[in-house]
């Protein structure tokens, strides 16, 4: 009989701790016989570590939030006075002006793979052999594996949609596929993981960032949803269906309090957040870190909050999208810091204004032609996730991916685009909306957005006020005259209604600062329509889809690159 040697887990040998339920603790098998060999569900979800450890790029440093968030109309990066100009770069994202060499494109894109190929490997180890277990665990570890890999692509899909389909772990130089195909892959892989019935449908710590049957539901929910954008055909009846049975039939409920689901120690107990992303805030995951808090708040902030680190400035909210609450809602406030932020003694540290002049800072036209009036204050920081004050640097906070308030609006979204049931519809947003805003009704849902489009002028700011305001970070004389002062220049495209607006809000308002605002947008059509703040709409849509990696092509002469670019 094989004897096993020393499984050592080595496929999460690069890793230094993951938190959640995996347990990255190295053990060695070596006296265990290939026949008795029963992993553990500790054994099981070590060995599938390196598949999921790669989703930690979402928090890291222009990972996955920053591709996803930039290009819209949340959030912004302006320069600021320690630098953020940064080659450009968050420029070029927010106009969508970037090229086959962009640093965020190419993160997603080398990610994604970097997952699928940690998917093939293990996968390829269960089917060789090398890694044996007994069959039942050995059935279920595949077919979770394949649903992880078609998470990755579902991603690849959204992200940059022609990629190549890779299922297994070999030098083979991979060939070129349409979106179309690799639409019917992910669903072809969800729908089989999901008919052969090994996922647990528990909701438990070990699955709080391991897939389930839910949340494979979820991830192919979301596909479905967002169909006719991948494929030309809608499919908002299966979208709806898997919502519907998310809904009903999961255990998995709401949180009464909203907050709940961004707090720093998150965690399985939570009863809304049915997958995440776990970080530490000592130890890597699968070489990523939570490096996102650095980008969200100014260098001073720590005299504010009182950490011992020191912030980087950058990411502010768009005015446009701030100004689009309606009253009574306070996923405002708890999105979003506005105001002084002052010491005990009452000094202030910096202000959060809901104003941002331009991406630079600088005037191109008037008296002040030129002259930098950068600041710290410009533009309101997060307010959503907790704050974590005592790590050295990195935030612990886990990333709530998948949130039972998303099956609730797709559920809403798709009755409404079906024409079915909208009373249905409306309890379904209402049922979210309970424990931070005011009931709404079908006819808002189906109004026109509250988002103003437009390009953002300049405003009223001068030389003269910024001197006199920005040292002391004292704006109360001209605040509200500044943040009154920028009145989008709308073009007829930005005045077009947009479809079911009121449920575009939603999503927006609900899933602020979560990474999914470019689908959004462009689901509704926004996207390569409208203008906002300093972005002006590229109106023939080839940027609703990243390039291709440069280098990537440049080393796979069967690739071809995305349209437009």
């Amino acid at each position: 009989m094989k004897k096993i040697k020393n499984i050592a887990l080595a496929l999460a040998a690069s890793m230094t701790m993951l938190t959640g339920c995996f347990d990255l603790t190295e053990e060695a098998f070596s006296e265990i016989v290939q026949e008795s060999f029963t992993p553990s569900e500790q054994d099981v979800a070590s060995l599938l570590a390196s598949a999921y450890t790669p989703l930690a790029f979402f928090f890291d440093w222009q990972g996955l939030f920053d591709a996803m968030e930039e290009p819209a109309d949340v959030v912004i990066t302006p320069v600021r006075p320690n630098g953020w100009d940064d080659g450009g770069t968050y420029q070029r994202m927010h106009k969508h002006t970037w090229s086959a060499e962009e640093w965020q494109p190419w993160n997603v894109y080398e990610t994604g793979f970097t997952g699928v190929n940690n998917c093939n490997r293990v996968l390829g180890q269960l089917e060789d052999g090398s890694l044996p277990v007994d069959e039942e665990s050995k059935a279920s570890m595949v077919n979770e594996l394949r649903a992880v890999r078609a998470l990755w692509y579902s991603i690849l899909l959204d992200s940059h949609g022609n990629v190549p389909i890779v299922t297994a772990f070999t030098d083979e130089v991979p060939a070129y596929r349409t979106r179309q195909e690799v639409y019917e892959f992910v669903v072809k892989e969800f729908t089989e993981v999901l008919a052969a019935n090994t996922l647990t449908k528990e909701k438990s710590a070990s699955t709080y960032s391991r897939l389930n049957h839910w949340t494979t539901e979820m991830a192919l929910m979301r596909v479905y949803l967002n169909a006719e954008v991948y494929t030309g055909t809608p499919a908002y009846d299966r979208a709806l269906a898997l919502a519907s049975d998310i809904v009903d039939n999961s255990p998995y409920t709401l949180s009464a309090n909203y907050s709940d689901n961004f707090i720093v120690n998150l965690g399985p107990d939570n009863t809304e957040v049915m997958f995440a992303i776990p970080y530490d805030a000592k130890f890597d995951t699968g070489g990523h870190v939570f490096s996102q808090n650095a980008k969200w708040y100014p260098p001073v902030s720590k005299e504010y909050f009182g950490w011992s680190y020191q912030c980087w400035g950058g990411s502010c909210a768009n005015p446009q999208f701030v100004n689009s609450y309606q009253p009574g809602d306070t996923r405002k406030e708890l999105t979003w810091m506005y105001g002084p932020c002052a010491k005990s003694d009452g000094s202030i540290v910096w202000t959060n204004l809901n104003y941002l002049p331009s991406l630079t800072s600088k005037p191109d036209a008037g008296k002040d032609k030129g002259k930098s009036m950068t600041s710290i204050d410009f533009g309101l920081r997060q307010n959503k996730y907790g704050k974590d004050l005592e790590t050295e640097f990195y935030w612990g906070n886990d990333m709530p991916f998948f949130r039972l308030a998303e099956a609730y609006l797709t559920k809403a979204e798709c009755l409404l685009r079906l024409g079915q049931n909208e009373a249905d519809a409306v309890a379904a947003v209402n049922a979210v909306r309970a424990r931070v805003a005011p009931a709404i009704t079908a006819a808002d849902l189906k109004g026109d957005t509250k988002m103003v489009y437009g390009l953002l002028p300049w405003g009223s700011l001068t030389y003269e006020v910024w001197q006199a305001c920005n040292d002391s970070h004292d704006w109360s004389s001209v605040v509200e005259e500044l943040e009154a002062s920028q009145k989008p220049k709308a073009s007829a495209a930005d005045k077009a209604k947009v479809a079911l607006g009121g449920m575009y809000d939603e999503w927006g308002w609900e899933f602020a600062l979560e990474g999914l605002r470019r689908q959004q947008m462009i689901r509704f059509g926004t996207y390569s329509t409208k203008n906002w703040f300093n972005h002006e709409a590229i109106s023939d849509g080839h940027t609703a889809l990243f390039p291709i990696p440069l280098d990537v092509l440049n080393s796979n002469a069967n690739l071809k690159q995305n349209p437009g670019y």
